[in-house]
């Protein structure tokens, strides 16, 4: 008679392991069919998802990474070398975490400003070339002598008029060139956000500006300046030519969505300096 087979033979140790594979492919088959069962009956559906979690919320691993919305490229007229780009960065520098107002900032964003208003038409030549000596007739006291008193409003209104009396012979020069460049600016504001915001068979450009003309600047001048204003207004360019020079090359939304970020920012500036020109006293100088 033969001896059974030795448990460590190799005949022994493949039949162990083909009984082995084949009582987990039987688990595995069990396993399917209870889940096929699961999604067959929708009112076990609570016991499956516990019972049987790896099947019930199968998770997909993404390949691409999240699906997000592209981000929309900025003009060029707000980059670095456009021209409200150009504009509203040293505006937005002269905001300082003290709130207060750079003066070296502001003018130098005045200057931009200048050169963006001049080509659109008679009536901007005429206020620039006035806000051109204004920014001058500034820029001589912040590079000037005194140029320790005027790095900021808030120190050139403290030097100026430190009580009720101004401290100068002169009154209060530079103060006094700050709010009419102030009014100015609100202007410009004005103009600039109503042209980007107005409505298809609404108002055009020049009506809109010779509002924002009433608004920020007629109540301040002669008779005979709103009248010339007045006239200088009929000759303005239309909303479509303003835009493209505002923006050149973009559609018209992204450059109606420029102009409004840009009058956005001379808005900003416009309110601290009217706070500061409050608080000091100065709003009636002229």
């Amino acid at each position: 008679m033969k001896g059974r087979p030795s448990s460590s033979s190799p005949f022994s140790r493949q039949k162990l392991r083909i009984q082995q594979e084949g009582h987990h492919l039987d688990l595995r088959n069990n396993f399917f069919r209870a889940q096929l069962g699961c999604l067959a009956n929708p009112a076990s559906k609570g016991f499956c998802s516990h019972s049987f979690p790896l099947l019930s919320h199968p998770q997909v691993r993404q390949q691409s990474g999240p699906l997000e919305a592209p981000e929309r490229e900025e003009p060029q007229c707000l980059g670095p070398q456009g021209m409200l780009g150009r504009m509203m960065r040293p505006f937005r520098a002269s905001l300082n975490p003290e709130r207060d107002v750079e003066l070296s900032q502001y003018l130098a964003g005045w200057r931009e400003l200048v050169r963006f208003l001049a080509p659109l038409g008679s009536i901007f030549a005429f206020a620039t070339s006035e806000a051109s000596a204004k920014v001058t007739a500034l820029e001589a006291l912040v590079h000037g002598p005194e140029a320790a008193h005027y790095t900021s409003l808030a120190t050139m209104v403290a030097w100026e008029r430190p009580g009720s009396a101004p401290r100068l012979s002169a009154g209060c020069p530079g103060s006094l060139t700050m709010l009419l460049l102030h009014r100015a600016l609100r202007w410009s504001q004005l103009c600039l956000h109503r042209v980007a915001t107005g409505m298809l068979g609404g108002p055009d450009a020049g009506a809109q500006c010779s509002d924002a003309y009433g608004t920020a600047l007629a109540p301040h001048h002669p008779w005979f300046v709103r009248q010339a204003a007045h006239l200088a207004f009929l000759a303005f360019p239309g909303r479509g030519r303003l835009l493209e020079l505002a923006c050149p090359g973009s559609k018209e939304a992204e450059a109606r969505n420029a102009l409004v970020r840009a009058a956005g920012t001379l808005e900003d500036v416009y309110n601290r300096t009217q706070s500061l020109l409050a608080e000091g006293g100065l709003l009636e100088l002229a």
